[in-house]
């Protein structure tokens, strides 16, 4: 089944590019998603005959393949059998990408690791994701929760003893896109030596990353660093307060005009009046009555006229929003953040595009992601199968499409 692709409204910076993802679950679908929506053409590299497992995951991973997979062709391949190897390896030469994030030694004993695909093409850039670096670790199998504990990012998002996952595959993500972005600079490498190059991207070490700004910290304190429910935030009003709806709201306020501002927006005379909570220090050394007066002073207010309050006064401030809430939020809308897709059952869902514009467009679904082998006989005629090797490949099973 050939894949119907939507008229392209701009020129794409990856459009020529060829990129084969022998990936699973989110990290290598991410990174290839990356790569997909800036134009380069991403061939899913699926086990046959039941496709990636991420088809069929349920609880929170039920939209995983779905959001990760779009702008991709499939290719359900037996990569086991001498007959599928023969096709990789002839999908190798015709190649410019090969992302892989398989555990530790599997694309080796396929016959797929750096050196072996190197002497097939030598222009190939070889991305591989993994849980760590190589090192100690390099050997250990790995997930976005396990590195989370381990990277010290649960330390600092729970309280003492209570460390806590963040609420989506952060690592995974973060790791995907430090990936993309070594292999387009190893292809930017490629234009002027016309050489490929191994690129590496790691859940632990993009871990460390995120928490590098609190190991700065301790280093500089010599002291361990809280974690962030009960360190101290650097302005007195940092927090959520909870409205007459009972709503949540985060407001900041980072100067003293903005004290200003928000007491002048919502009414605020007797808070506003007093010298104790003009300046930052003050209300600083008068914590707990700022909070608890401005708490009471929310609370008699709607969710509403808090967030227009806040909203005039020009002050950071935010509500606590559901993830489902974001596809009717006026601003993702307007600027062309999400974009509408078609559901596996057929309904329609608006969903986050790449968050990234250049020449002030950002990236639309050119195709919806593919059913198990969409797209992979087309590819392999693009490489020079002929019909009749194609079609021996299906009566062989070494292919399938669904």
């Amino acid at each position: 089944m050939s894949i119907e692709t939507q008229p392209q409204k701009q020129s794409l910076p990856l459009a020529g590019i060829r990129v084969l993802e022998l990936g699973h679950v989110v990290m290598g679908a991410c990174c290839g998603l990356v790569l997909a929506d800036m134009g380069a053409e991403v061939i899913k590299v699926e086990r046959a005959p039941e496709g990636d497992d991420t088809r069929r995951f349920g609880g929170f991973g039920q939209g995983l393949f779905h959001f990760f997979n779009r702008n991709k062709k499939s290719l359900a391949i037996d990569l086991k059998s001498d007959a599928g190897k023969a096709v990789f390896r002839r999908a190798l030469e015709n190649t410019d990408v090969l992302i892989e994030n398989f555990g530790p030694g599997a694309v080796e004993r396929l016959g797929f690791g750096y050196e072996a695909c190197k002497e097939i093409n030598p222009g190939l850039v070889y991305c591989s994701l993994k849980g760590f670096m190589p090192g100690p670790y390099e050997h250990r199998p790995s997930l976005d929760n396990l590195v989370q504990m381990m990277g010290g990012l649960a330390y600092m998002t729970g309280p003492t003893g209570q460390p806590l996952r963040a609420g989506a595959s952060v690592t995974d993500i973060l790791g995907a896109t430090y990936g993309a972005l070594g292999v387009v600079a190893a292809l930017r490498e490629r234009d002027q030596t016309g050489l490929g190059q191994n690129v590496r991207a790691s859940l632990f070490e993009a871990t460390s990353f995120l928490v590098g700004q609190h190991m700065s910290t301790a280093a500089i304190t010599d002291a361990p660093v809280p974690p962030m429910p009960e360190g101290e935030n650097p302005w007195t009003v940092y927090e959520l307060f909870t409205t007459a709806d009972g709503d949540q709201v985060c407001i900041g306020i980072i100067s003293d005009k903005h004290w200003a501002a928000l007491c002048r927006e919502m009414k605020l005379g007797l808070l506003a009046a007093d010298d104790r909570f003009t300046l930052e220090n003050g209300r600083r050394e008068h914590k707990d009555e700022v909070l608890g007066s401005l708490q009471k002073e929310v609370a008699a207010r709607s969710t509403k006229e808090v967030l227009a309050a806040c909203d005039a006064a020009r002050i950071p401030f935010a509500p606590v929003n559901r993830p489902d809430e974001l596809a009717d939020d006026p601003h993702l809308n307007q600027s062309g953040a999400l974009v509408e897709t078609v559901l596996p059952d057929g309904r329609t869902a608006k969903l986050p595009k790449l968050p990234l514009q250049m020449k002030d467009q950002g990236f639309d679904l050119r195709h919806e992601p593919p059913t198990i082998g969409q797209g992979g006989a087309d590819f392999l005629r693009i490489i020079g199968l002929s019909d009749q090797e194609i079609e021996d490949l299906f009566e062989q099973q070494v292919i399938v499409e669904k």
